[in-house]
């Protein structure tokens, strides 16, 4: 292994370990003989300043409310740098660390990356979960000078970092182009699941709520992932295509839910639509498994077509067919796991769902080429050795 055994995560995005990738990437640097710990923000149920688990040292921080607004945005950032920074302060004086691992967003843990490497000599490695310039487009419309605040800060985390870890080959042509790194710099390792972890569970019919089907969505609820587009899908399926045998189980949260649930209301949808939170272990699993179609319905953006939805790769591992728009890296994941509708065309997307809740033997075909996708080539136990050999070259 060498001399660099000592490993440092930070994280924003989301607490650990409810960050499944980051969870996986930790625990899997832990069986190897790496001293981890993780920088996170509190949440999703984790919520002490500090505790081991597996092995693992996690020191967490609170955050404000979240807010989907610029402003909101920057107080959360700012308030995470200053704790993220305190707290890599403590880790170095009580554990040290040779590696210091960043996750984005934001695409400003650079500044704490870099002033360990100037003043401390540590290694910067870059997790790049999310295109931050184009999350912006997709969020706001517009190139203004938050946009091109997050182009600079992008260029300069690819200048701190020694190595990068792209999630997908899109995610890798930006490292290699406008991040201006080495092709034996980059490395892919993908999102998926741990298959012994995320497992199917019996189907439990409650969650249909009276309904024949069930057609499940799990995930993040803000801008761009289009559940207002899932949600004029069901107004269309409801009243168009007076289809009222149908349950939609929506997993999850985020900045734009109180916007959802007063936009189902106002197409008079709540009969059909339940929003039930986040969900996690076996709660979670046991809801997915209860589907009898899941859907990811994310419009056309840059930022859209050139990410991996962890939702996609957690359908397949639960053996779900999925209705999505043709976007690029979602066909790339999902192949023959998925119909594909016109991107943006929520007439056909609903359509597409309610082809596949009308013919069993579809259902049956698709969500089993997915399961086979992820146990042969997807699923973790492929990824793990990526993320070991990214980290023999990072020295």
């Amino acid at each position: 292994m060498g001399k660099l055994n000592k490993v440092l995560i930070i994280v924003e995005n989301l607490s650990v370990p409810f960050d499944r990738r980051v969870w996986m990437e930790a625990t899997t640097l832990q069986r190897a003989g790496y001293q981890v710990s993780v920088i996170s923000p509190q949440g999703y149920g984790f919520d002490k300043a500090y505790e081991v688990i597996d092995d693992i040292h996690i020191y967490r921080y609170p955050l404000p409310a979240e807010e989907s607004s610029v402003s909101g945005y920057l107080r959360e950032y700012g308030w995470a740098l200053r704790g993220t920074f305190q707290l890599a302060q403590q880790v170095w004086k009580e554990r040290g660390f040779d590696v210091v691992h960043i996750c984005n967003p934001p695409d400003l843990l650079f500044l704490i990356a870099g002033w360990f490497k100037l003043w401390k000599g540590v290694r910067v490695i870059f997790d790049h979960h999310d295109l931050s310039p184009e999350m912006y487009i997709a969020k706001y419309n517009r190139k203004d000078i938050f946009y091109y605040g997050l182009c600079w800060a992008e260029r300069l985390t690819y200048a701190t970092a020694d190595l990068v870890i792209s999630t997908n080959e899109s995610h890798r042509k930006v490292a290699l182009t406008r991040g201006g790194k080495k092709p034996e710099q980059v490395f892919v390792v993908r999102s998926a699941p741990d298959l012994s972890r995320f497992r199917q569970l019996p189907a439990n019919p409650e969650y249909r709520r009276g309904k024949k089907y069930l057609v499940g969505y799990m995930g993040v609820m803000g801008e761009p992932e289009g559940i207002d587009y899932l949600l004029r899908m069901v107004d269309y399926i409801v009243r168009e295509k007076n289809r009222q045998d149908i349950h939609f189980m929506l997993i999850g949260s985020g900045p734009a839910i109180e916007k959802l649930k007063a936009l189902s209301q106002t197409l008079e949808i709540t009969e059909f639509v339940e929003f039930t939170g986040f969900q996690t272990g076996d709660a979670l699993l046991e809801r997915l498994s209860s589907a009898d179609v899941c859907v990811e319905p994310s419009p056309t953006t840059a930022y859209n077509e050139n990410c991996t939805m962890n939702k996609i790769l957690e359908y397949m591992s639960l053996a779900r067919p999925i209705v999505q728009f043709d976007l690029r890296e979602g066909r790339r994941s999902a192949e023959n796991a998925s119909l594909y509708a016109r991107p943006n065309d929520e007439i056909e997307f609903a359509e597409k769902i309610l082809q596949l809740l009308d013919s069993p033997e579809l259902r049956q075909k698709m969500g089993a080429a997915g399961r086979h996708r992820m146990e042969e080539m997807l699923e973790w136990r492929h990824q793990g050795p990526k993320l070991l050999d990214a980290y023999a070259n990072v020295g």
